[in-house]
């Protein structure tokens, strides 16, 4: 009867094994490995407790046999129990200090609450007692890594690949430790040798392609997993790094194809899942991410990072309320997490009750969760007039808001002054990119660094000062700047929607309109108010010529907007919807990614319907090539902004081709981007004092045909022409601002981040 219990707890059938162990013990078979067992098929079969205190039993009569404590530990471990767990691991070695399971299980519980030190004493008797214990040495290379001894760790991990190179995450600790012991040279070396002597192990070309992202060579990286993907093509992780990989190129629709099938691999994979969405997110398919991401959810439960995505998909398709909701649902779930409240703070500016203050105490609570070490001393020169090496930080050095809004005034930068390095996504090249590249000395990848290599990076080139263009967008790294990544951080343009609400954010580069007086307190940076507008636009080379205005050969006016979807608000539709009744003849264009989306499309019509809106009288146009998407803007007599969150590089864009843009400030950054352009322009007539006035401007321009004609042929010259497009100029006010905020930290005579006056250039 023991016999067959032990045959069925073996083929893992515990409840059959407990009914059979427990008939042999009543026919007197009490030997104690008998009662174990038992107590183990209870466990098998959910009945924790009882096999507890089963094992509890068997320890107290055979207080010398340290089987039944180990057996107990595993079960509190296995349990969650971990404080208990630890107990009894620790009994089990006081009965047998060599006990190799006891010494492992108890190492990894303190290296769980990264207790390296006290993991260490323990791994290394482990790796002594039995030295071809292979998940001993990982743990001790693990714990190594934890205290500081890169070195050491390396040679753990290569012996724990040597005893079972099958291993993926023995490799992939090996290459972190490589490259963590400024070894990664010599760990490609080998990698190279692996790979040539076996070039069917999927293994060593997984490590080498992770190795050769770290590096910055991308697209060797890509092709060593796509070659580590063909080579196991039931495997989920080699996958799941190249689809990750691929969306971090750009390369979306091969990301997508990658992850679905990784999904097929491993369908209950959620992270997988959550990876997928955000493909989806930038490849700008933001409905299906929305549907993929609400499943998951409805399958799984409610999970934070799953939520954060929601809430920033959610607010891409223009549900402002969701989204917030969203993101209030997922700080709930993790108060204390950063990554809520980053969602939080990336969808208020685009809710219609958000105001300054709100906006800033949010974000001011988003910064306090970021990590902070205790070193932020630095040995830069403290010489105010010398040569500067300035880090441009941004996954958005290309052909993107980011890049039309800031090449053009860093290109006048003096280079016997300042020297520039970028550090970013290396994507493919485009033009902008091209551009940022010809300006700079260097160019250092940094997706493939977490918070503290970056720092490692940034200061191992003794940057001097560091410009944050990406703030807490899906690229940026404000969590590093966190971190003080240089002596001088300031926060320019790329998700610059309102104040970083981070301390070591020293300065603001903003302008008068953008930050009137009085306005200083929503922000926790000093501001940089430039002489001029905050930015310098680069108009395109292949922008079509300007036609004459739509109006006159239509017979209507016809309004556009083609901001993103976000923008839009339900006060924003009903606005509109009151300026069209109240111009009976005249159409709206809306243009956006978003509308590629039919059911989409369906709701923002319905939406205007309920106002009395006809959907005739409206067009909604999806994607297209830039300069298709350029030449719409013939067809567009004025621009209608949304609010609060209005027009950046769009305003600009459609000033370019000759469309002014009508807009109404608030309080936050984001809400007077479209005041600022219009200003810099000599627009300042085109800018609401309040909603009242935003319909009526609406309405009395949409009358002045003739004056809106005349404004039309002569824009672009008056564009070019002014503080918005003279580069030159620009740079003079950038070079001012930025070495005002260099000598501030030169003259302060107390570590820590300056706070002296703001600057105006303005006077």
């Amino acid at each position: 009867m023991r016999a067959d219990g032990l045959t069925l707890l073996a083929e893992g059938r515990p409840e059959e094994a407990r009914v059979a162990l427990r008939a042999a013990i009543i026919d007197g078979d009490t030997r104690p490995e008998t009662w174990l067992n038992l107590a183990l098929a209870e466990a098998g079969a959910g009945y924790a407790d009882l096999a507890r205190a089963s094992m509890l039993q068997i320890q107290q009569r055979y207080p010398g046999w340290d089987e039944p404590r180990l057996r107990q530990a595993e079960s509190l471990r296995a349990g969650g129990q971990h404080a208990a767990a630890e107990l009894a691991y620790e009994s089990t070695l006081s009965i047998n200090p060599s006990r190799t399971e006891a010494l492992l299980g108890l190492a990894v519980l303190k290296l769980q609450r990264q207790d390296g030190f006290g993991a260490q004493p323990l791994l290394l008797r482990c790796c002594g007692v039995a030295p071809g214990q292979s998940q001993a040495w990982d743990a001790l290379g693990i714990s190594l890594m934890l205290t500081g001894d890169k070195v050491a760790a390396e040679g753990a991990f290569a012996e724990a690949q040597r005893l079972d190179p099958a291993v993926l995450d023995y490799a992939l600790h090996r290459v972190d430790a490589a490259v963590a012991a400024d070894s990664a040279a010599a760990e490609m070396a080998r990698l190279e040798l692996a790979t040539t002597a076996n070039p069917l192990d999927p293994v060593s070309q997984t490590a080498r392609g992770v190795l050769l992202e770290r590096l910055g060579r991308r697209d060797e990286a890509i092709c060593a997993l796509q070659i580590a993907t063909a080579l196991s093509p039931g495997a989920v992780r080699p996958a799941a790094m190249l689809g990750g990989l691929l969306a971090r190129s750009y390369r979306g629709l091969e990301a997508e194809q990658v992850l679905v099938h990784a999904i097929a691999l491993d369908p209950l994979n959620s992270q997988l899942q959550n990876d997928y969405a955000t493909v989806l997110m930038r490849l700008f398919r933001a409905a299906e991410a929305r549907d993929a991401l609400e499943a998951l959810i409805a399958r799984d439960g409610p999970d934070v990072t799953a939520l954060c995505n929601l809430a920033n998909v959610t607010i891409s398709l223009g549900l402002q309320d969701r989204a917030v909701a969203i993101a209030r649902q997922a700080i709930a779930l993790a108060p204390a997490a950063h990554l809520p409240w980053r969602s939080l703070c990336n969808t208020l500016p685009y809710h219609a009750a958000t105001g300054g203050a709100e906006l800033s105490e949010a974000l001011g609570r988003c910064a306090a969760l970021l990590p902070r070490p205790a070193d932020l001393n630095f040995t830069n020169t403290q010489d105010p007039e010398r040569r500067l090496r300035i880090g441009l930080l941004s996954g958005s050095l290309r052909t993107h808001p980011v890049g039309w809004l800031t090449i053009g005034g860093l290109e006048t930068l003096d280079p016997q002054k300042y020297e520039l390095i970028c550090l970013g996504y290396d994507a493919a090249p485009d033009p902008i990119a091209l551009r940022y590249s010809a300006i700079a000395s260097a160019w250092h990848p940094t997706d493939g660094l977490d918070d503290q290599g970056l720092c490692q990076l940034t200061r191992g080139l003794s940057i001097d000062m560091l410009i944050d263009l990406g703030g807490y967008g899906d690229t940026g790294r404000m969590p590093a700047c966190s971190r003080r990544l240089a002596p001088v951080q300031i926060k320019w343009v790329g998700m610059q929607n309102h104040s970083t609400g981070l301390p070591e954010m020293d300065w603001f580069i903003t302008d008068r309109w953008e930050t009137p007086g009085g306005y200083e307190g929503f922000y926790t940076e000093r501001l940089l108010r430039l002489q001029d507008g905050y930015i310098c636009y680069s108009p395109p080379a292949h922008a079509p010529d300007v036609g004459s205005l739509p109006a006159l050969a239509n017979g209507h006016i016809t309004f556009g907007c083609f901001n993103n979807l976000a923008k839009i608000t339900p006060t924003v539709i009903a606005t509109w919807s009151s300026i069209l009744h109240l111009v009976p003849n005249a159409r709206l264009v809306l243009k956006t990614h978003q509308f590629s989306d039919k059911p989409t499309c369906d709701r923002l019509l319905a939406d205007f319907r309920t106002h009395g809106i006809d959907p005739d009288r409206l067009t909604l146009r999806g994607a297209s090539a830039h300069r298709t998407f350029l030449n719409e803007y013939n067809g567009i007599d004025m621009v209608l902004d949304p609010f609060p969150y209005s027009g950046g590089l769009t305003t600009c864009e459609a000033l370019w081709m000759g469309v002014p843009t009508l807009t109404l400030p608030g309080e936050t950054f984001a809400s007077r981007h479209s005041a600022s352009h219009m200003s810099n322009a000599g627009l300042e007539e085109w800018i609401a004092r309040d909603l009242a006035d935003y319909v009526e401007l609406a309405v009395i321009r949409s009358r002045g045909i003739a004056e809106l004609a005349t404004l039309r042929r002569n824009l672009r010259a008056q564009v070019k022409a002014s503080p918005l497009c003279d580069a030159p100029r620009f740079g003079r006010s950038l070079n001012q601002a930025l070495r005002y905020a260099w000598q501030e930290w030169c003259n302060r005579a107390l570590p820590g981040p300056a706070r002296g006056q703001p600057l105006d250039l303005n006077g």
